[in-house]
């Protein structure tokens, strides 16, 4: 009986001695779910981002992303403010995976893959010819596209010890089917969120 109690005793020591104290994990290494907004260009350029992220595991991280740009606005005066020049594209859904470097939990600096399906209006370089084959002239025509785009980003995460982070990043990819889309795409990205 007293061997009994004695190991008794031992195992519930070491259960204690080995349990962990989680009062001093912070909130964004033990959470896994992030959402974001983009607020340039929310307010720059009237253009809904919005984006989940899920923590795969310490060093990768899934995400969605939804872009939808307002139609053009108006100023003061009552001009057309013309956004297209900044975005072709009118709605976009956008996943990527990132892989950060370091030995914290999916924050620091990362390198991204992506995936867009975009849809919007592009101007196109259209030269005009008459029936025997004589240069009239040329213009610039706006054509509807839906296209879909792989490319690479770089970027870093900084999260505090609550969850709230802000996410930096500069990506560049090219749509592959479309010959009325972009060619090339830049997505800068200005993410604030919190971590849950």
């Amino acid at each position: 009986m007293k061997k009994t109690l004695v190991f008794i005793t031992i195992l519930l020591l070491s259960l204690f001695g080995f349990g962990q104290d989680t009062s001093e994990i912070a909130l964004r290494d033990i959470k896994k779910n992030e959402v974001s907004i983009n607020p340039l260009n929310l307010i720059a350029f009237a253009a809904l981002d919005v984006d989940y992220e899920r923590v795969l595991n310490s060093h990768s991280t899934l995400g969605f992303d939804f872009f939808y740009r307002f139609s053009d606005s108006t100023d003061d005066n009552d001009d057309i403010i013309d956004t297209d020049g900044i975005f072709d594209k009118e709605i976009a859904f956008t996943t990527r995976f990132k892989y950060f470097f370091g030995h914290r939990i999916a924050r620091g600096f990362y390198v991204e893959a992506f995936g867009m399906l975009s849809s919007g209006e592009h101007d196109t370089y259209v030269e005009v010819f008459n029936d025997v084959g004589n240069f009239i002239g040329s213009r610039d025509v706006e054509e509807a596209y839906t296209d879909f785009a792989l490319g690479f980003a770089v970027g870093g995460k900084f999260v505090a010890r609550n969850g709230f982070f802000i996410d930096l990043g500069f990506g560049l990819g090219r749509n592959l089917f479309s010959k009325n889309s972009p060619q090339i795409i830049l997505r800068p990205n200005l993410y604030l969120g919190y971590r849950f």
